[in-house]
This record gives C-alpha cells, structure tokens and sequence, in this order.
C-alpha cells in the first residue's frame, strides 16, 4: 500500500519538471582530456577511445581526481568563488561559486587568516553538494540545521548550475546528458571543485571537515570522499553504485536514456560513465576507518533499491565499513515532510557523533 502511494507521489513530483529537453546522443570525445588519460589516434572508434580513458582514469584515480595549483579564492559577504580546476568551453561554467554558513558568532575574516571561530572549539565545517537542476535555494535549509548544531556549511553549486548555467538553459543538462565525454567532464569538474572548496575551508582553519551530498550530489561527494583525506565525514542522501546504470533505469533521468538507446546499450552505458561511479572506488576505502553514512529510499524510482543494493554489497565485498539507513520514502519525497525531517535528523545526529 505505501509502495503504491510513494509511488504515484514521486511521477506526480517527477512530472513538475516540464522543461526537460531530449538532446542527440554524442560521443563526445573532444571533452576527454587528451593529454593524461585519452587517445586521439586516428583509427581508433570513439567507443574505444571512451573506454580506455575509463580504464585509465579508474587505474589512476589519485591523479584523475587531483588538480595541480590552488586556486586564487574571493570571499565577498557570503560568497565563495574560485576559477575551477576544469577549463570547459563554456566561460559561465569556469568560475565555481559557493556560498558560506559560518556559525554565528565565529565569523572569521576575509583574508584567510586565522580567526575567532578558529580560536574557539567549532572548528567544524561541512560542504553540501546538492542535487541535479538543484536552484540557489534550495539545501540552504540544511545550512542552516548545520549551523543550528554549531557546524559552519559550505553549500557549492556544481558545474553548469547557478550562476554556473548557461544562457538560454533552464537546466544544468551539460552535467548529465547523452553526451558521454561532457558528461564524464563535468563530473570529474564537480569532484576537483569539491576537492578546491575542501581545501578553502582548511585554510581557513577548519581542521574537522565533513561532506553531504544528495542524489547526483551524493555521488559527487562520495568520489571525493575517496580521494580527498581531508573530509573526515560523508553522509550520502540516495546513494547508487553504477552511473550509468541510474540513468538508463531511472526515472529522473528517462529522457537522457531515450537519447542513449539510439546508439548504446545498457551495459555500454555502465562502462561509458564507470569512472564516475562510486562501485569503481569501493575498494580504495577498504580498512579506512572514517566514518560514512549511505542512505537509501526504499521507493526510489530514481535511484533504486537494487542499484544501491549493488553498493552496499560492493562495500561488504571490499570490507568498506560504512554505516546504512533505509528511510521508507522516494526520491523526490525524502525532501518532503515527514521524511525530511527524519532526513536532518539523521544527517545533524551522525555529524554531531563523528565530526
């Protein structure tokens, strides 16, 4: 019965979203940076050039996920911003913006020396990364439970959203689309941004750093959770194991297969995005102690239970001890009363315990 009706909740909610556009499936191997991990050679079919960069950025992940120089952060009121490490086409999407939640009253300054907020105990900050097509507004609630249980918040808008979008777009697609190289690029973009706003928030004297992300938003702070020793904490709303796999059988995502099935497979798919998939990972956290909680919906048609059943067992499979919450509610609706408020709950109880 609550199947049933969570069900029929979460296609009402989905069908909100009237201005999905189905764009061409692209191989798009111009965004493949050539110069580490992609082969240009003439003769090579894009299928093949798109899996060996796959292989290698998986074999190599450290140096994937990593960027060279800090960037020249600003700090303007609340404010972050940055010149990301990825430089796409598009000038609107190099810039990552960020906005700041330090705790009342532990305010530090704006030229990155070490401030009162450092001086006192709360030296806790968490970044937020959202969800996909996720607007200004939204997460900022969250923000501020954060800084109700005094942890300072970084909330991060991701590549191609925000100020970050493209003119004439209503929706970040460049981050999640039918084009397999853009979309392996912005991904990755995602990842080094929020590896830059990590290392911001060190800076600044922020020694006990904590990550939370939800959906497209909890794969994100996943990876970088892998790569970056600095983030003490992860909590993940819905969590999955494959890319590629919650965009061919998800529902959010229904349109972008549509794009996808005119040339590829689903096991293509999986392969396509496998560098950007937490299950390709699972194994670099095996005997890591630091703390991480995965939350899954029950009734998620986006992400859904059995794709988070294939990480859960990847994670038994690799020894990688993270802790588990199954919340009886979809995808769109675990951002609904009740559930979301069992959802901050959750999140504000395991930072407070582990951060």
């Amino acid at each position: 019965m609550l199947r049933h009706v969570i069900h029929n909740w979460e296609r009402k909610l989905s069908r909100r979203d009237a201005n999905r556009i189905e764009r061409p499936f692209e191989w798009g191997t111009e965004f493949l940076d050539p110069s580490h991990f992609a082969e240009r050679s003439n003769g090579i079919h894009p299928r093949d050039v798109v899996a060996r960069f796959n292989e290698r950025a998986i074999a190599e992940s450290p140096r994937f996920f990593s960027w060279d120089v800090a960037p020249a952060y600003s700090l303007e009121k609340s404010c972050v911003s940055f010149p990301s490490a990825v430089t796409t086409p598009f000038v609107e999407n190099n810039t990552v913006f960020a906005r700041y939640f330090p705790v009342a009253g532990r305010t530090g300054s704006s030229n990155g020396s070490r401030s009162s907020e450092v001086a006192r105990a709360g030296k806790r900050a968490v970044v937020v990364l959202p969800h996909w097509n996720a607007k200004p507004h939204e997460h900022v609630a969250l923000c501020e439970l954060l800084n109700r249980a005094g942890i300072a918040a970084l909330r991060l808008s991701l590549p191609y959203h925000d100020r970050r979008m493209l003119p004439g777009f209503e929706r970040a697609d460049f981050m999640v689309s039918a084009n397999l190289g853009r979309t392996l690029q912005a991904n990755r973009q995602a990842v080094l941004d929020t590896r830059a706003a990590v290392d911001w928030l060190a800076k600044r004297g922020y020694d006990r750093i904590g990550i939370v992300g939800t959906s497209l938003g909890s794969c994100i702070a996943f990876l970088t959770f892998v790569h970056e020793p600095r983030i003490r904490v992860g909590v993940y709303y819905h969590v999955s194991s494959y890319f590629g796999d919650v965009v061919w059988e998800g529902l959010t995502t229904a349109h972008v297969r549509r794009a996808l099935e005119t040339e590829l497979t689903h096991e293509d798919v999986r392969n396509a995005w496998l560098a950007i998939s937490p299950n390709s990972y699972v194994s670099r956290l095996a005997g890591d102690t630091r703390p991480g909680l995965l939350i899954s919906a029950r009734y998620d048609l986006s992400f859904t239970p059995e794709l988070s059943q294939l990480l859960f067992q990847e994670c038994d499979r690799q020894g990688a001890r993270l802790d588990r919450v199954i919340v009886p509610c979809g995808h769109y609706t675990l951002g609904r009363a009740p559930y979301k408020y069992y959802a901050g709950y959750l999140l504000v109880k395991y930072f407070r315990k582990h951060l």
